[in-house]
Formats: structure tokens, sequence, C-alpha cells
């Protein structure tokens, strides 16, 4: 079975619904021989997410705890149509190494059909601070899975197959199902992720690393199976991120 050299979406307590903390959720990681790990709280919008002074005060962590990169990161919430999220823009690009965005209910998101969805998807996609699609499988929210993994393979960015998916999200392992195909065909990114609550859940990705495997999807093409190919691919974004911040001025 392919081994993740990363874990790329992680909570904390201060998501207001995650048990452990920073440390404990280093040391886990530490002790599973992960070389990198992504704290990725809730964006600012979901009901109990913390104030953005969490996510600026986050360079007061350091790089490397316990021998593992600690990238500061976010999980923000599509907004609208526009791919907008819920994270103000000079805290992606000044403080933060990673920014997850996914659909959440109860954050503002007001689209229900699947035009819409697949829309404000692709709009997130395009949003060029966002690096990953949370969830895209989740069937609350349905999308044309290939118009969106198309988009995600033209933007460079990665969809994620999430191993929480098939506990908390009845119903997603058809539709994840199915973006692993289409990832497979179109050799778009994915990230698979643990999205842990707890750090006993850190690294822990067996299904979505299963599946993964089932559809043919190549280790290449796992953003976060390498933390030196990861690397690279958050250098390269951010370099096209300061040239539109440029356009932009």
């Amino acid at each position: 079975m392919m081994k993740m050299e990363a874990d790329l979406h992680i909570h904390t307590t201060a998501s207001g619904h995650g048990y452990s903390t920073i440390k404990e959720i280093v040391e886990a990681a530490s002790e599973k021989g992960l070389k990198t790990i992504a704290i990725t709280d809730h964006g600012l919008n979901m009901p109990g997410a913390p104030h953005w002074y969490h996510f600026t005060n986050l360079i007061s962590l350091p790089r490397v705890m316990q021998d593992v990169e600690v990238l500061r990161g976010v999980e923000a919430n599509i907004l609208d149509l526009q791919g907008n999220v819920d994270m103000p823009e000079p805290v992606m690009t000044d403080y933060l190494d990673i920014v997850l965005a996914g659909f959440h209910d109860g954050t503002g998101y007001s689209g229900s059909t699947l035009e819409e969805n697949t829309e404000a998807m692709v709009a997130a996609i395009k949003n060029p601070y966002v690096h990953v699609i949370t969830h895209p499988g989740n069937p609350k929210y349905p999308v044309d899975v290939e118009t969106v993994v198309r988009a995600a393979r033209d933007y460079n960015k990665a969809l994620e197959l999430n191993n929480s998916s098939f506990i908390v999200r009845p119903g997603s392992f058809p539709l994840c199902s199915e973006f692993a195909k289409m990832a497979k065909k179109y050799n778009t990114l994915v990230s698979i992720n643990s999205d842990a609550h707890i750090c006993y859940n850190v690294g822990e990705n067996a299904k979505a690393v299963a599946l993964a495997s089932k559809e043919g999807i190549r280790k290449s093409q796992i953003l976060n199976s390498s933390a030196h190919n990861l690397s690279e691919y958050l250098n390269w974004h951010k370099q096209q991120s300061s040239l539109v911040l440029k356009k932009a001025q």
C-alpha cells in the first residue's frame, strides 16, 4: 500500500469541534513517520471557527517540530458562485502556506443545484490562492465530476480523496470513486488526507489510499505522497500568486 509522506488536512481544538492540540498532533505525526503536516483549521464562517488572528499568529509556530515540517494552513469555505472563500486575501498570501477550500453547511453558501455547485467549485479551483478542494465527493453538494476534474487539471490544483468522508459523510463512496476514475483519466492531481479532528486519526488514510490504488491513480499524481514534490508544488503556486498580485496592482 502506498504511504503518504504528508497529511494536509488536520483540525485542532481551534476549529471548535476538534479535540487535539498542535503539540498532540505533531507527536502523533512524528510517531507515524510523517515528514509534513498542515494545520488547517476551519475558515471564519464555520460555527466555532477561530478569529483570523489565529491564522496570522501561526507564524509563532516552529517550522519543524519533532522532525515534522508544520505547514500553516486553513480549510476555507467556498462562499459563492465566484469561488470566493471566507479568508482575507492578505492572510492567505502573507501568512499561510496552503489553502484548502470546500463546501460546508451553515457557512453562507446558498447554491443548491448540481449546476450551481459545479460553477462554484470550478470558480474556487480558479481562485489563485486555493491549492486543494476538500471532499469534492460530498453527496450533499453534487457536482459534474468530469468538469471539476478537468478544471483542476487545467489550473494545476489538487482534488482531495478524504478518508473521513467514508465515515462521516454517508453516500460519499460512489462519488469519490468517480472522482478517482476521472482523476486517473485526466492525470489530475489528488491529495489523500485524513481530515483528522483528533490526534489519533492523523495520517490515517487507508480507505482513501485503497480507492486510489483500485482506480489506478499513480503515486506521482498524489500531491502529498512526496514531501519534496509537495514543497515544489507550493513554491510554484506561490510564484503564480505573486504574478496575480502584481497584475492587480
